[in-house]
């Protein structure tokens, strides 16, 4: 990590915050001028601005956009900037020189009073990050002139230097002018492929990207000086609209800010409320009757439609348009999807042949015989009377559907589908890594994150470490020990509430059950486990929905203060704690009725009570298999329904 002055917000006798920004890696070679990056161009009233993807001028493209809310000074549209000083307190203005595109002039005024403090501050940042921005590279233009009132937004573009720069630190890998043929496939196999082809055509999405590739290009991690084994002679579209957002984004998230101490990058300012949004464009509008082709477009037709269900992905459209990671993410997605085919077949003929052999299983038979009918102890003390075994019936033949012999070749096969299903997607995986040029990916790009080299920054400054020693400093366990500490009593805590959730509900279902039974009314008290059951699952149902959220956003909280050091440990750290906090959450209650209720209840005489007053509840008397389903048939369909529905389509 380097510390660059040329980077400070401030002149050296100016700072009052020990934070400097980092740049990740040194400009070789460039010298800009900001008269050329700030001046305003003339806008060219001949020039197509393409639904607002380029600058005024109708040259530069949009690759980022910052949007921020602003309230009009009521001083006359005036700004004032205070500066600290080192040899006194006095307070003094300055008048900068504005974005293009902003239209309102700084003016020096120090007596005028402000009437919102609070919208100063977040303006200064925002003019303070923005240069800072500038000093990096990118080239903004600001833009208040808009239909929404108090909502502004800054345009940046990325020019070419900068991309070069960027991509050559992030060691992106790039197509050379090197292009090679790929082998195809001879004899038989080309025969049974070309079978295959045709059969699935209709199913096939319409893209150019999805046809079978005869020839590629070679990859290389790109080098300013090494320019000469690329193709570079479209220099637009040589860095495409996923690679420069990406470059973008990280420029983002490493300038700083030294107006908030020790925060680093778009990240925190979007949390501060600085700036309510940050985003790239899409590539153009996908309806009308005018609209010029695009891959967006090509999207919605080939791939976001319901009409599309059946078809297969476009999974490097996808790829091209979002990114390597979301397009791995929607590949997984469609080999899982595509296994869960010959899974649920079986499931549903292992089902039927539980509807064909229901009449002739003896214990549900014995159960139905009224012949055998049997007297039952009470189900609870004082209120409830004895009952006949025979009216669980119903219960007993329903159970039979999904515990039949049949079940017993489903859970192997269930067992042999998921070894299966891993070595198809390791397969999938490893033939797209290599399409898409990610061998080696993780090696190359193990960057530290932003808050890590904040973090570390702020350590040395403590210390008072001298500036060439900064890069030896690095975060130990006893720097993260409150850390470790806090995520280890969060982490306990919590399954902790889960498991006093599922305590709660139980002794819900053991109260409702005995207030029904001493009801007035013949069907209440016929109907208690049916009712019982569908309202703890309903309850359960919610309870689950709203911990997800919740501790979703704990487990990113507890991995923030972690603080680890690159993206990767990030990511592993923050499925770790989802996963076992949203598996605590969904499962227990399913862990109960599977594998404890009905275990503990002791026997006519001797029954277990919980706090002296509630007896444990039974299982019926075919066993609580039929409620174990009831239990997964609503909290699965419900959770499927609710959140991957309802949050994740409905609400957007």
């Amino acid at each position: 990590m380097r510390v660059n002055k040329k980077y400070s917000c401030l002149p050296a006798e100016e700072k009052g915050i020990h934070i400097i920004n980092i740049r990740a890696i040194e400009d070789i070679g460039y010298d800009q001028h900001e008269s050329t990056l700030l001046n305003s161009l003339s806008k060219n009233p001949d020039a197509d601005c393409k639904y607002g993807l380029y600058f005024r001028d109708g040259k530069r493209k949009v690759d980022y956009i910052l949007v921020y809310h602003y309230k009009k000074s009521s001083a006359g549209k005036t700004l004032t900037r205070r500066v600290h000083h080192n040899d006194s307190s006095a307070r003094s203005t300055k008048q900068d020189q504005p974005l293009p595109g902003k239209g309102v002039q700084l003016e020096m005024r120090e007596s005028e009073p402000h009437v919102d403090y609070h919208e100063d501050d977040k303006r200064f940042r925002r003019e303070e990050y923005e240069g800072n921005l500038v000093e990096a590279g990118l080239e903004l233009e600001r833009d208040e002139d808009t239909k929404i009132h108090g909502v502004g937004f800054v345009k940046i573009h990325a020019p070419w230097n900068v991309l070069c720069r960027e991509a050559e630190f992030l060691k992106l890998k790039m197509p050379t002018k090197k292009m090679y043929q790929i082998n195809q496939t001879h004899g038989l196999l080309k025969k049974i492929n070309s079978v295959i082809q045709k059969i699935t055509e209709p199913i096939q999405p319409k893209v150019a990207e999805h046809k079978p590739q005869t020839v590629k290009r070679l990859s290389y991690p790109f080098s300013r000086e090494k320019q000469h084994l690329f193709d570079l002679s479209d220099r637009d579209s040589f860095f495409d609209s996923k690679t420069r957002s990406t470059i973008v984004y990280e420029i983002l998230k490493r300038t700083t800010c030294t107006k908030a101490k020790y925060s680093m990058g778009i990240t925190s300012l979007l949390a501060n409320g600085v700036y309510s949004a940050a985003y790239p464009l899409h590539d153009g509008d996908y309806e009308g009757e005018n609209v010029e082709p695009n891959d967006r477009k090509l999207l919605c037709e080939e791939w976001a439609s319901y009409g599309v269900f059946y078809k297969y992905q476009p999974i490097d459209l996808v790829r091209k348009y979002f990114g390597e990671k979301i397009g791995l993410y929607f590949a997984w997605l469609g080999v899982y999807t595509q296994m869960l085919i010959p899974a649920s077949i079986v499931g549903i003929i292992v089902f039927l042949y539980g509807c064909a052999t229901v009449d002739e299983n003896i214990p549900s038979m014995e159960m139905c015989d009224q012949r055998n009918n049997i007297t039952m102890c009470p189900l609870c003390d004082r209120t409830c009377s004895y009952w006949k075994m025979s009216s669980a019936c119903a219960t007993a033949r329903a159970s039979h559907l999904f515990d039949n012999p049949a079940t017993v070749f489903f859970s192997v096969f269930m067992a042999l589908w998921a070894a299966t299903f891993m070595e198809h997607w390791k397969r999938k995986q490893m033939r797209l890594n290599y399409r898409w040029d990610l061998t080696g990916f993780e090696e190359e790009e193990d960057h530290p994150r932003a808050e890590y080299e904040a973090k570390v920054l702020e350590k040395s400054l403590r210390k008072e470490h001298k500036q060439k020693e900064t890069d030896k400093e690095k975060l130990t366990w006893k720097d993260r020990f409150p850390a470790y500490l806090t995520n280890f009593v969060g982490i306990i805590f919590m399954v902790g509430l889960t498991f006093a959730i599922v305590f709660g509900v139980i002794i819900y279902r053991i109260s409702t059950a005995a207030a029904l039974a001493i009801s007035s009314t013949p069907s209440g008290r016929s109907s208690v486990r049916v009712t019982v059951t569908a309202t703890a699952v309903i309850i359960n149902l919610v309870v689950i929905i709203i911990l997800d959220e919740v501790y979703g956003c704990i487990a990113r909280w507890l991995t923030q203060i972690e603080v680890p050091k690159t993206d990767k440990n990030f990511e592993e750290r923050l499925i770790f704690k989802a996963f076992l906090l949203k598996f605590v959450n969904a499962y227990t209650p399913i862990f109960y009725v599977a594998f404890f209720k009905g275990r503990f209840v002791g026997r006519p005489g001797d029954y277990v009570y919980i706090f002296h007053s509630f007896r444990m509840e039974e299982c019926a008397p075919g066993g609580c298999l039929m409620e174990l389903c009831i239990q997964l048939s609503i909290i699965m369909l419900g959770k499927q329904l609710i959140q991957n529905n309802l949050f994740e389509i409905g609400i957007p």
